[in-house]
């Protein structure tokens, strides 16, 4: 048994983590000839306390023995020994020859004639089993006790095998605390992976957008509320259309709060699907649905700290707001697959573009969610509602976007800006850079090519050209143009789009995104007017 102890334990440090090198202690241990059972208990809170079965033979209710992973091959019984949730699941410190191992770290041999010994709890089972002999040793690193290692044994268990199974338990503790240190390595690395992504996601919205820009009062108004409410961590509900730049707000909420030094963590509700709600809010331990193949950290949990920004807080399905409520009045949630309750301290700024009273009436929403989330309500103003600040934005996406794409510089003018001024813009903000970039790829010479709606109709009947003048432009008349014309300008028009997508069709930073269309319409413009990429 020596030598096979030594090839267990070098398999046993083999493993990266604590799952895993239990399984391997257990399985390995009760494969061993004579073994009938191999346990390990680890040291835990005191979780079960009112359902224990030992509840009454408790000392104190702090801490107890875990049952963590079990091993055997029962003969007489027809009873499952890798049941980790059975009679002993829980043992208290002290108690019983387990306990009394846990509690003094002291290890207790039992060598033969066990069912007449006064440590054995069932002696008819050690009978029927033919269990002789018991040894137990406990789990200790650096002089803490993490746990016991006990087997059962139909032969008897001698000294020198009880003293090779203290050195096997020994190398066991070694690497139960090396997997335990690999996987918090692991968490914190996964973290931090997902932390960067978010923030990388923040930063192209806050790129996309540029600075908060404008001197209409409706928007300094914004502004003002943002100073007075940044620095608590009252929960606040920014309101507003598409477009109007509520993501902007909320950055400057979290960039001028107590809290700037900790992750922004963003979550666009309306983009997850129905099913992974729970898992992104919150997220689940390994194995709890086909696909968990790791633990996952939610959102709130990476958050932790910092802001939470519920973008489209709308979209959040029924089932999951009695959840999102309770984490958020108590800071308390359970991820998926995971009993352990977790305290999370985070301030979340919510966003919507619906009337979310309106759907607290229909019954779409929670009506003590949607008090829980206004207790600060702000209004993002349309762009309509401050055309003071088109001009002043239209000048920063023209110098954003012509560094981005680096053109030369292009000017302005008095034309296009009553231009933008005289449009309504449904689309906002967003709208406005989109316009701004498309102007500056069909434009030339240095002028803008305002498009205001590429996709109604055939490409030119609703543009408004600052180019070079004709005389139907001089006269008030849009330019006639031949079939022939419209489509070749519609031609040149995907073509440039398309160079400047590198022939990305679909997706963000796409063609049809620059475009303004369906990726599929796109792909099917392509195929009449024959565009293909030339190959080298």
């Amino acid at each position: 048994m020596e030598e096979a102890l030594q090839s267990l334990a070098l398999e046993v440090g083999e493993a990266r983590t604590a799952d895993s090198v239990l399984e391997r202690v257990v399985h390995g241990l009760a494969a061993l000839e004579d073994v009938a059972l191999a346990r390990v208990w680890l040291i835990g809170p005191g979780d079960i306390c009112e359902t224990c079965h030992m509840r009454s033979e408790c000392p104190e209710r702090a801490r107890c023995l875990h049952l963590a992973a079990s091993a055997g091959t029962p003969l007489a019984s027809q009873e499952d020994w890798s049941r980790l949730n059975g009679h002993f699941g829980r043992i208290p410190l002290g108690v019983r020859k387990v306990g009394e191992i846990g509690g003094s770290g002291t290890p207790i041999l039992v060598s033969d004639n066990l069912a007449e010994s006064h440590w054995i709890a069932r002696p008819e089972w050690a009978r029927g089993e033919h269990i002789i002999s018991f040894a137990g040793q406990p789990l200790a690193f650096r002089g803490e006790t993490l746990g016991v290692l006990a087997i059962f044994s139909r032969a008897e268990i001698t000294a020198s095998t009880f003293k090779w199974l203290r050195i096997f338990a020994d190398h066991a503790a070694v690497a139960i605390i090396n997997a335990r240190a690999f996987e918090e390595i692991s968490r914190l690395r996964n973290a931090l992976e997902q932390e960067r992504d978010y923030l990388r996601e923040e930063v192209r919205e806050a790129l996309a957008f540029g600075e908060i820009i404008g001197p209409s009062p409706a928007l300094r108004k914004v502004l003002e509320q943002v100073a007075l409410v940044a620095p608590t961590d009252a929960t606040v509900l920014i309101l507003g259309e598409s477009g109007t730049g509520k993501e902007l707000i909320a950055s400057a909420l979290h960039e001028r709060s107590l809290r700037r030094n900790r992750p922004l963590v963003r979550v666009n509700c309306g983009a997850i699907p129905p099913e992974l709600f729970e898992s992104e809010f919150f997220g689940h331990a390994r194995g709890s649905f086909t696909g968990a193949l790791r633990d996952r950290e939610g959102r709130f949990q990476l958050a932790d700290g910092g802001t939470l920004f519920l973008d489209e807080v709308g979209e959040i399905p029924l089932p999951l707001q009695p959840k999102l409520l309770r984490v958020l009045q108590d800071g308390q949630f359970e991820r998926i697959g995971d009993e352990k309750t977790r305290k999370v301290n985070v301030r979340v700024v919510a966003a919507t573009n619906r009337e979310l009273a309106q759907q607290v009436e229909a019954g779409a929403f929670r009506r003590d969610l949607y008090y829980r989330l206004n207790v600060f309500p702000m209004r993002v103003p349309a762009l309509r509602e401050r055309k003071e600040d088109i001009g002043p934005l239209a000048d920063h996406f023209v110098r954003l976007t012509c560094g981005r794409l680096n053109r030369g510089p292009v000017e302005l003018t008095g034309d296009d800006l009553d231009s933008l001024m005289n449009y309504d813009w449904p689309g906002n903000v967003r709208e406005l850079q989109n316009v701004i970039e498309r102007a500056i790829i069909l434009g030339a010479q240095g002028r803008l090519c305002l498009d205001f709606n590429p996709t109604g109709g055939r490409l030119g009947t609703t543009t408004v050209s600052t180019g070079v003048a004709t005389d139907a432009d001089s006269a008030g008349s849009p330019p006639i143009m031949t079939a022939d014309q419209l489509e070749r300008m519609e031609r040149d028009n995907i073509v440039a789009a398309l160079e400047h997508a590198r022939w990305k069709v679909s997706g963000a930073a796409s063609a049809a995104e620059l475009l303004g269309m369906n990726s599929s319409t796109l792909a099917s413009k392509m195929r009449a007017l024959g565009i293909k990429r030339s190959r080298p």
